[in-house]
């Protein structure tokens, strides 16, 4: 998959970490159905590969599905083997050189300027700036983006719907976004709620006119 031009085009990554499997797949399946085409499943949750891999079977081979919390090269081989299209890491361990060696494209967790050199030397796709709230928020990805003009840079980490605005208008390319969108459907939670967030998360990134 083209993890940059989905990025650009649909600027919204959804973030799904749950303690209920079945209600972390009902999650993804809810999500996908408000129309978020991107969206990652932590390996930090409750039998995430499980999830994963009954995901894939529900939205079919062609749809973008990443793994999230890629660590390690067994988390990427793992996560490629159930089904997952790209990968997303917290920061620049292996996993993210086994992802790319088994063609899988990788948001990789950056935090400062070498992190992203040293990112962008190992071929990353795009770079996922974590946490990005306690970094300094979109002030701080807008001064990233001096030194770094054509970074495919995604936010994470306390991104609600004014900061992924901000985050927007300040450059980045995307924002990926957990809890503020997700809540607690992954934990069994109310996914009427889920649909009413996922609409807000939606009109926020289109407001721009990107869908």
């Amino acid at each position: 998959m083209d993890l940059r031009a989905a990025l650009t085009s649909r600027r919204l990554l959804a973030i799904v970490r749950g303690t209920d499997p079945d209600a972390a797949l009902r999650t993804v399946l809810t999500l996908a159905e408000e129309g978020i085409e991107l969206i990652e499943v932590s390996l930090s949750g409750a039998d995430a590969l499980t999830v994963l891999a009954r995901a894939r079977k529900e939205l079919g081979p062609d749809r973008p599905l990443g793994a999230g919390t890629v660590l390690t090269a067994a988390d990427a081989r793992a996560a490629h083997h159930v089904g997952a299209t790209f990968a997303v890491t917290p920061g620049l361990g292996a996993g993210v050189d086994t992802a790319l060696h088994l063609g899988m494209p990788v948001l990789a967790g950056v935090l400062t300027p070498t992190d992203v050199i040293a990112a962008q030397a190992r071929g990353a796709t795009a770079l996922k700036l974590f946490p990005a709230a306690e970094a300094g928020g979109a002030a701080y990805l807008k001064a990233l983006r001096g030194p770094f003009p054509d970074a495919v840079l995604v936010p994470v980490g306390g991104v609600d719907v004014p900061a992924a605005r901000a985050y927007l208008a300040a450059g980045a390319t995307a924002v990926g976004v957990g809890s503020p969108l997700v809540g607690d459907a992954a934990d069994g939670g109310d996914i009427a709620d889920l649909r009413d967030r996922a609409r807000a998360f939606r009109a926020a990134v289109a407001e721009d006119g990107h869908a």
